[in-house]
């Protein structure tokens, strides 16, 4: 899943021409999908914010312990002064636990949810004054430039919580070549990834009892509704998340519980029931397949750190000289 407030509920809509397009296109595909962005708006953000919390959802106190145990070597690998740039912030909780230890010069926060990682940012400021931010409401999923207000020194990219997985693998070494782009021969990147394990930690970990991975999913019914006025009826659909070994990934949909049409500005599609829309992937990589896919990217994997069962790594990788 990807890391991400005043509800945008009393906001002024902020739909875009790309939006409307994205969404069109995904819903008449002939496998119906919308892109996992759309699952975090401010509401899909705190939902998100209690998936980690969840027992059956390891990444995040996996990860964390790994930052926990290892942190000062992991400063010592990546180094201190850097201008962090944090990818898909959320709540900013992650990179603000590694502030003490990195020091960064300049933090940049980036996440598609404009007004939460906003709101996230004004209360870090008042507990780190010293440092240097910005908050940035960006989708940088299909394209990535930085604006001249981030630091052009030694940068630091922050991609923690496996977000990676979010990417097929060949959109993931595009994604990551962009990176390479901006951030010159004396950066890098610290990235979290998920490794590979029994299909049975993995349903569980997208699929909880408690049902708030199903309302995260769910929500993004709501999110398109208002995007582009659909009339998704969300009693109408189901949640669907599990490993599909064949392609290395979990996945997620959202399927019809009943026959329907969906209208939308510009469209429809009657849905049959059981026919599914395709919301998530996560790909599950084994460790020197995420090695690789860095060093194809233009890093070299400098430290890889991991917890004591091998499920999630945290790697420190430099920037190849071009």
């Amino acid at each position: 899943m990807l890391t991400s407030c005043t509800p945008e509920d009393v906001a002024a809509p902020r739909h875009s021409a790309h939006e409307a397009d994205e969404l069109h296109t995904g819903l008449q595909a002939p496998a119906a999908w919308i892109s996992p962005k759309y699952l975090y708006d401010a509401l899909g953000s705190k939902l998100f914010e209690a998936i980690c919390e969840l027992p059956e959802y390891y990444p995040t106190r996996t990860e964390a312990s790994i930052f926990e145990r290892y942190g000062a070597e992991i400063a010592r690998s990546a180094g201190t002064g850097a201008t962090l740039i944090d990818l898909g912030a959320g709540n900013c909780a992650k990179a603000a636990a590694l502030f003490p230890l990195l020091q960064p010069a300049q933090y940049v926060a980036i996440d598609i949810s404009t007004d939460f990682v906003h709101d996230a940012l004004a209360r870090l400021r008042q507990r780190f004054p010293q440092i240097a931010m910005e908050a940035l409401g960006m989708d940088f999923s299909s394209s990535f430039e930085l604006p001249p207000q981030v630091n052009a020194g030694r940068r630091l990219f922050f991609y923690p919580g496996s977000s990676i997985g979010n990417f097929t693998p060949d959109e993931a070494q595009g994604f990551l070549t962009r990176l390479r782009a901006q951030c010159g021969n004396d950066g890098g990147v610290l990235i979290g990834i998920d490794l590979a394990k029994d299909a049975a930690t993995l349903d569980a970990a997208y699929d909880d009892a408690l049902g708030v991975t199903s309302a995260f999913n769910l929500n993004l019914l709501r999110h398109v509704n208002r995007l582009i006025d659909a009339d998704f009826d969300i009693k109408g659909w189901q949640h669907r998340g599990a490993y599909n070994a064949a392609m290395g990934r979990i996945e997620m949909h959202l399927e019809a519980r009943s026959a329907q049409t969906v209208h939308w500005r510009g469209g429809e599609r009657r849905f049959e029931a059981g026919e599914r829309i395709h919301t998530e992937n996560s790909y599950k990589y084994q460790q020197a397949d995420a090695i690789g896919l860095l060093e194809r990217s233009g890093f070299e994997a400098t430290r890889v750190w991991t917890d004591p069962q091998r499920w999630f790594a945290v790697i420190h990788a430099q920037a190849i000289a071009s």
